[in-house]
C-alpha cells in the first residue's frame, strides 16, 4: 500500500473513532417518531357517596317521637359521547339504612332507604353550545330550591335547554319538559315545567340572577293513595286543591375576602289553591365545602303553607314538607377535593303542633 493511500485512510478511521462516543450518546436517545395526537376517550365515569346519621327528637302525632336512623348510599355512573353532538350516560344507585323500607312513608322519605336501582339513563343531544335536548331519567334540568323539590329525585321526562348572550356578560336561558315523576309505589304522576332565567355578570366575582319557574302536577291520584301526599289538604285519594305552582328565585353571589357568598330569596304560589297557598324560604351561604380545605357556613329560613308545594317532592332533608315553619343552620369543611363533611340542625314546627322537631344530621359525602 503506498503511503499517501495508508495516511489517508488513518486520517479516516481516526475521524470515525472520534465520532463513537457522539454515536454512542445518540444510540442512548429513545428513537422517536412523530405520531398522530392521541384523541381523548369517548368514555368518562361520576360516581358520588353519602353516609349519613340522623337523630330526630319530638315528632308529633307519632307512637315514635324520637328516631335515630344511619343511612348509606353509592351512586356510580358512566357517559360515552360518540360524537360531539351526543351524549349517552347511565348510572346504579345502591342504598342500605338502619331502617325497613316500610318505615319509609311515616319518616317522609322521597325514595326507598333499601334499594338497587337504575338512578339515571338519558340521552343529550347538544344543538350546538347553547341549546340541548334530553331525554330520559336524570337530574332534573330545572334549578329549584329545596322548598320546591328534592335534588336527588330522578323523574323521567324530555325537555329542552336554550340560553343567548346579552352584552358581554349577561345571559337568558330557557328550559321547558314534561316529566314522569317516576316516585315509589307506582307513581304515575306528570309534571310539566318550564323555567326562564336571567343571569348578571354569570361566573363573574360578582353576579345575580333571577329565576321565575311554573310547576303543573297532574295525576296524583296514585300518588295519594299511597301516602305521598303527605300534608296536603285530602281525603282518601282526592285532593283539595291542584299544583300549578307559580315560583320566583332571587340570587346574589359575591365574596368576602376570598370566601364566597351566596343568598337566595325563593317565593312561591299555588295557582291551584284557593287558601294556605304561599310559601317563602331564605338562605344564606358563605364559604364552600366543596373546596379542599374550605369552610362552609349555611342558615336556612323557610315557611310553607299546607297547600303551596307539592309535598311529595321537595326536600326530604326537612321533616315537614309543607303546613310548617323552621330554620335550619348547618357548618361544613372539605377534607380534599373530593371528601367532605356537614352537621346540620333542624328546628321545625308542625303549625297545629305545641312542640318543635328537632333533628340533628351529620353527613359524610364524597363526589367524583
Amino acid at each position: 500500500m503506498r503511503r499517501g493511500e495508508a495516511m489517508r485512510k488513518s486520517r479516516i478511521f481516526v475521524c470515525l473513532i472520534a465520532l463513537l462516543p457522539a454515536g454512542a450518546a445518540l444510540a442512548d436517545e429513545p428513537l422517536v417518531l412523530p405520531t398522530a395526537e392521541q384523541a381523548p376517550s369517548a368514555w368518562s365515569w361520576f360516581a358520588d357517596v353519602l353516609l349519613r346519621e340522623d337523630h330526630v327528637r319530638d315528632v308529633p302525632r307519632t307512637h315514635e317521637p324520637n328516631i335515630q336512623r344511619v343511612f348509606g348510599r353509592g351512586r356510580f355512573g358512566v357517559l360515552y359521547d360518540p360524537i360531539p353532538q351526543l351524549e349517552i350516560g347511565a348510572a346504579i344507585k345502591l342504598a342500605a339504612a338502619s331502617n325497613g323500607n316500610e318505615d319509609d312513608r311515616s319518616y317522609n322519605l322521597d325514595e326507598r332507604s333499601n334499594d338497587i336501582a337504575i338512578d339515571q339513563f338519558f340521552l343529550r343531544w347538544r344543538a350546538n353550545e347553547n341549546t340541548s335536548l334530553l331525554a330520559g331519567k336524570a337530574v332534573f334540568p330545572l334549578e329549584l330550591s329545596p322548598m320546591l323539590w328534592d335534588e336527588d329525585l330522578r323523574p323521567l321526562g324530555v325537555s329542552a335547554q336554550t340560553s343567548v348572550a346579552v352584552g358581554d356578560f349577561d345571559r337568558l336561558s330557557l328550559v321547558a319538559g314534561y316529566f314522569n315523576g317516576n316516585l315509589p309505589y307506582g307513581d304515575d304522576s306528570r309534571i310539566a315545567a318550564v323555567q326562564g332565567a336571567w343571569r348578571w355578570h354569570e361566573g363573574g366575582p360578582t353576579s345575580a340572577s333571577i329565576l321565575v319557574s311554573y310547576l303543573d302536577f297532574s295525576s296524583l291520584r296514585q300518588l295519594t293513595l299511597q301516602g305521598l301526599a303527605r300534608s296536603n289538604v285530602h281525603t282518601g285519594d282526592v285532593l283539595l286543591s291542584d299544583y300549578r305552582l307559580l315560583d320566583a328565585q332571587f340570587v346574589g353571589r359575591w365574596h368576602l375576602g376570598n370566601w364566597p357568598l351566596e343568598a337566595r330569596l325563593d317565593l312561591v304560589r299555588n295557582l291551584g289553591a284557593d287558601q294556605d297557598r304561599d310559601g317563602a324560604r331564605f338562605s344564606v351561604v358563605l364559604g364552600d365545602r366543596r373546596q379542599p380545605r374550605g369552610w362552609e357556613l349555611g342558615l336556612s329560613d323557610q315557611r310553607i303553607q299546607r297547600d303551596a308545594v307539592m309535598a311529595a317532592f321537595n326536600s326530604d332533608e326537612w321533616w315537614f314538607h309543607s303546613w310548617a315553619h323552621g330554620i335550619m343552620p348547618w357548618v361544613g369543611y372539605g377534607f380534599d377535593a373530593t371528601w367532605n363533611m356537614r352537621i346540620a340542625y333542624f328546628h321545625e314546627q308542625l303549625d297545629e303542633a305545641a312542640l318543635h322537631t328537632d333533628t340533628w344530621v351529620v353527613d359524610r359525602g364524597a363526589r367524583w
